[in-house]
């Protein structure tokens, strides 16, 4: 019970920050909706592929964002916006900013010691993590553009309506 309270906590507080990423963009008033609903479920893929089934961010990151970009796809048609309008704000909540911080850290650690260690220790901290914030932002990207790509008349024609 535990374990199903801490999913649904991660993918409530997803979802209220993919409300807030989209209302950046001024997207229509029914387009909230989707976004929060897609950006709670893909947070809480991310979330049980780690925690549960033990994967590392990068994989779990990918198979979140291609359910993002798989959901966006299918809501578009009923919102009549394009799939970006959701995955895009459905995504940003899983930059992996701590990584990102580190790496910073890291480099700005380099800079600063006169020990040798120490400055070997800061560059592989600066590696690691910078290497992990890349390949998870790509990860991200390309996982949410596959369904774009992969179902190109859904996507592309969400905002026409069919003639008759």
């Amino acid at each position: 019970m535990n374990t199903l309270l801490l999913i649904l906590q991660d993918a409530f507080f997803a979802a209220i920050a993919g409300i807030g990423f989209a209302s950046i963009s001024n997207p229509p008033k029914s387009a909230f909706k989707y976004c929060a609903i897609i950006a709670a479920a893909g947070h809480a893929t991310r979330y049980v592929m780690m925690n549960l089934v033990g994967a590392n961010i990068i994989p779990a990151s990918l198979v979140a964002a291609l359910l993002i970009g798989m959901l966006a796809v299918y809501f578009s048609k009923k919102a009549q916006c394009p799939p970006e309008t959701f995955s895009f704000p459905s995504l940003l909540p899983m930059i992996p900013g701590i990584y990102a911080y580190r790496a910073l850290q890291a480099l700005i650690m380099c800079m600063t010691t006169a020990d040798e260690s120490q400055f070997h220790h800061y560059a592989y901290l600066f590696g690691f993590n910078g290497l992990t914030t890349i390949f998870v932002v790509l990860a991200m990207v390309v996982g949410q553009l596959i369904p774009i790509h992969v179902f190109p008349r859904r996507s592309y024609c969400a905002t026409r309506v069919a003639a008759k």
